[in-house]
């Protein structure tokens, strides 16, 4: 059987919508205390009445840039009182900025996927894994993509950034082998959600485009892949899932319905 999270503290970075939102949902349905933030706090907001109705023991919404060190250290240094033993990280927050060959892409681009993807998710693990290191308990749960196995495309840093993950991920199950904290990454293909719509600056035709003739993951299937691998036994960890929708075998072989 798997282990109950019911009235522990799970934090979910990047909750407001999309995966983030599902896993946040699917974590209250285990009557576990939901810490959620995002750089959208209204979002949240919305989010908490669903998070309470769904079964979770209590709530704490909060604002964070996860690509503001000081903002990360300080915000979960002084977290309220019976907030700060987190059972499991979900680190959810990422983004893809921009679809162009290298050498002709906004470099803006880039800072933002390298600020948020990989040197965002350092600072919120760095802060968080040392608390659960002192308790001798907790899992950290990273969001990969199968974009950090193979590149694609007019995708190579965000694909970058995603290779990044995998091996942060792999570096950091190294570094606390011996204790008893787990560490996973979740690595989803295509997903419906507002990635492509961030992706391409808010230019829906472009991004609908991306989901066309086609089934792919919805946001609570990979937030039932997360939970999954968050209540496994204590003595098991699954390192990798990777998953993609059915007409979908890597990232750059898709077969759209004719």
């Amino acid at each position: 059987m798997g282990i109950s999270l019911r009235d522990k503290i799970v934090f979910v970075t990047g909750a407001s919508s999309g995966i983030g939102a599902a896993t946040a949902l699917e974590f209250a349905k285990l009557g576990a205390k939901l810490l959620v933030c995002a750089r959208r706090l209204d979002k949240l907001k919305e989010l908490e009445p669903q998070l309470r109705e769904a079964g979770a023991a209590d709530v704490l919404c909060f604002e964070l840039d996860v690509r503001d060190r000081d903002e990360v250290e300080c915000t979960l240094k002084t977290l309220p009182a019976g907030w700060s033993d987190i059972e499991v990280l979900v680190n959810n927050a990422g983004l893809a900025r921009g679809l162009k060959k290298l050498y002709e892409d906004d470099i803006e681009n880039w800072e933002e996927m390298i600020d948020t993807n990989v040197k965002g998710l350092l600072y919120v693990t760095r802060t968080v894994v040392s608390g659960m290191i002192a308790r001798s308990r907790g899992h950290v749960i990273n969001l990969g993509s199968i974009a950090g196995h193979n590149a694609y495309a007019n995708g190579a840093v965000y694909c970058a950034t995603k290779a990044a993950e995998r091996f942060i991920t792999d570096g950091l199950r190294i570094d606390v082998n011996g204790t008893p904290i787990r560490v996973s990454t979740v690595d989803p293909g295509m997903v419906k959600t507002d990635f492509s719509r961030i992706r391409f600056r808010g230019d829906e035709e472009r991004a609908g485009k991306t989901y066309e003739n086609v089934d792919p993951l919805l946001p609570e299937d990979v937030a039932d892949v997360i939970v999954f691998v968050a209540t496994r036994p204590e003595h098991v960890v699954l390192q990798q899932i990777v998953m993609t929708p059915v007409a979908q075998a890597n990232p750059f072989t898709l077969t759209r319905k004719s």
